[in-house]
């Protein structure tokens, strides 16, 4: 799909950034309105680049020596869900943000690839056993929901939330993009990041301040992002 609408103009809370030359940002940090927890090894300049453009404090993770914070960690701002191979140490550097942490005790345990969330509400995969749902929804605080989008299981990496607004995959139905607008209260719109990529959660990490774009992300990309996440 090419969109042709709103044309991005560049902001100070929107930027293109690659991690070590890689545009596939969203795999290697989660944020919310307050914290980035992220990937160790990048930087000064770049992780000044995130605080400024996200408004927020950042915190360097390793999860059992893997880089891969964002699809091994989600957060809103009541709490945080992580794989049940998070040591003692980074535990307790996301409970020095003030966050409830729930280790997931399930099969899926990728939580950032399979659990999408705002404020709001959230979305899991929809193979996540009903106890961790119970789980889910008292640490974050939302209403839990099973749920697809395009057809994908992997809720987490098929869609960008914020407490402002939804992108999601190009290829959600209309009943998905109805749910997720019931979900998480916001407008749903559809997108891609880094030259056509579908699955926005790769390469996109967004909070109410700002947005981080993997390098790849066209100019009409990111007019879509900006107008979908309210940032006009």
């Amino acid at each position: 799909m090419i969109y042709l609408g709103h044309v991005f103009h560049e902001s100070s809370h929107f930027q293109q950034i690659s991690f070590n030359e890689n545009p596939n940002v969203g795999v290697f940090c989660r944020t919310n309105d307050n914290v980035l927890f992220v990937k160790t090894g990048l930087s000064k300049k770049i992780k000044n680049k995130l605080v400024q453009t996200l408004d927020v404090d950042l915190v360097e993770l390793t999860i059992s020596d893997a880089t891969i914070i964002g699809s091994l960690l989600t957060i809103n701002s009541n709490g945080a869900i992580v794989t049940d191979f998070i040591d003692n140490k980074n535990l307790k550097k996301i409970k020095d943000q003030g966050l409830d942490v729930y280790i997931i005790d399930d099969v899926i345990n990728a939580v950032g690839n399979d659990i999408l969330v705002n404020d709001f509400g959230a979305m899991v995969h929809p193979d996540i056993k009903n106890d961790t749902i119970e789980k889910i929804n008292e640490i974050f605080k939302v209403p839990v929901f099973k749920g697809t989008i395009g057809s994908l299981k992997t809720v987490g990496m098929a869609a960008v939330v914020t407490n402002k607004g939804l992108l999601c995959h190009p290829k959600a139905t209309d009943f998905e993009k109805e749910q997720l607008k019931k979900i998480f209260k916001v407008d749903v719109m559809i997108g891609t990041i880094n030259h056509g990529v579908p699955m926005i959660g790769s390469g996109l990490v967004a909070n109410i301040n700002g947005a981080i774009v993997g390098s790849l992300t066209t100019g009409i990309e990111m007019g879509r992002i900006e107008e979908a996440l309210k940032f006009l």
